[in-house]
């Protein structure tokens, strides 16, 4: 039987319509030294960080990562956004550059710059806390030659970690047995994505293709708001019910029969809604389900009563692991993280 991990996309929203603040987080009287991340880490035992698509994380904030989370705790890292979203990377970097750049262009990248993201996630790698690489590519990523080639050179270039690639667009699934061999042949986990379907997007059917690894992401299906929304946060506010995670628990219940590792993400991050889903789903699995979890929490996502332990009035945030940078940490770490 595999180990299975379940965590959320990013653990920092402080701000916007989405926030976790006041919901999963303390909304005040927090204190200066109070760690969302070791907060965190007392309720799951992996994260999925969104920060690194951003920007590459500094080595020195990535060891303090490692350094903040309990022994058996694992990071799973974006690729950094050069790699993969080039469109993206020139509007971030280049804002003065015409706006119709080629958003299906090759990105540009060199043996420099997969070093820098080597060595900026090395820390972590090092402390035995990296859980997996993710690799997302956008919809306009369609399978070509020119693609395939490109995928192909990326996963050689990052062998040392164990990857997770994520494509959206339906030309990959059209030509599953080729993709397959692709990502077999660098021993890639072809990642299973839950998010509302379009006429051009990837159909799958969320079994595994190795079995060293299995990775899943739950983005939600709030179809009217996925791509023509007021905030960026809409496009993810969207609470899987208790029978769709259910068929999630399903799957993952037979994966883990023929897996060693899963890795579940739930991306749904509107207004904590990622984090009572993950632990839905870890209920579900029959899973512990560990810390404690504020009235506001149990109050918005009534469901939970029942799976989960209250926090009393006392004490709420005793043995949460302080630093004295850590609320600057925390609003910069990951606060980019609501385009996954």
């Amino acid at each position: 039987m595999g180990d299975i991990r379940i965590g959320t996309s990013g653990w920092n929203y402080p701000t916007g319509p989405g926030s976790w603040n006041g919901i999963f987080y303390p909304a005040r009287n927090r204190g200066r030294g109070f760690d969302a991340l070791a907060y965190y880490a007392e309720h799951f035992d992996t994260v999925e960080v969104n920060s690194s698509f951003y920007r590459l994380p500094d080595p020195a904030m990535a060891l303090k990562w490692a350094r903040r989370t309990p022994p058996g705790f694992e990071f799973s890292l974006k690729l950094y956004q050069k790699f993969t979203h080039q469109a993206m990377h020139q509007r971030a970097t280049s804002p003065d550059l015409p706006g119709d750049a080629d958003a299906v262009a090759l990105p540009t990248v060199t043996r420099v710059d997969v070093d820098a993201f080597l060595k900026a996630v090395d820390p972590i790698a090092e402390a035995g806390k990296l859980g997996a690489l993710l690799i997302q590519f956008p919809p306009s990523f369609r399978d070509t030659d020119d693609t395939r080639d490109y995928l192909g050179w990326l996963m050689q270039s990052f062998k040392s970690y164990p990857l997770a690639i994520e494509l959206r667009h339906r030309s990959w699934s059209d030509h599953e047995p080729q993709v397959l061999a692709l990502l077999s042949e660098h021993g890639a986990a072809w990642v299973q994505i839950d998010e509302p379907k379009f006429q051009f997007s990837i159909r799958q059917n969320q079994l595994p293709n190795l079995r060293r690894m299995y990775y899943m992401r739950l983005h939600g299906r709030n179809a009217e708001q996925w791509w023509t929304h007021d905030h960026p946060d809409d496009r993810y506010n969207y609470l899987y019910s208790a029978g769709e995670m259910n068929g999630f628990a399903e799957t993952v219940a037979t994966v883990r029969r023929l897996v060693q590792k899963t890795y579940v993400y739930l991306n749904n991050h509107f207004a904590g809604k990622a984090v009572a889903n993950a632990v839905m789903l870890r209920h579900q699995l029959g899973q512990p389900v560990p810390g404690t979890y504020s009235p506001d929490m149990i109050a918005r996502y009534p469901f939970l009563e029942s799976i989960v332990a209250r926090q009393d009035g006392g004490g709420l945030f005793d043995g949460v692991q302080a630093g004295e940078d850590a609320a600057a940490e925390m609003a910069a770490e990951d606060a980019e993280s609501r385009e996954g």
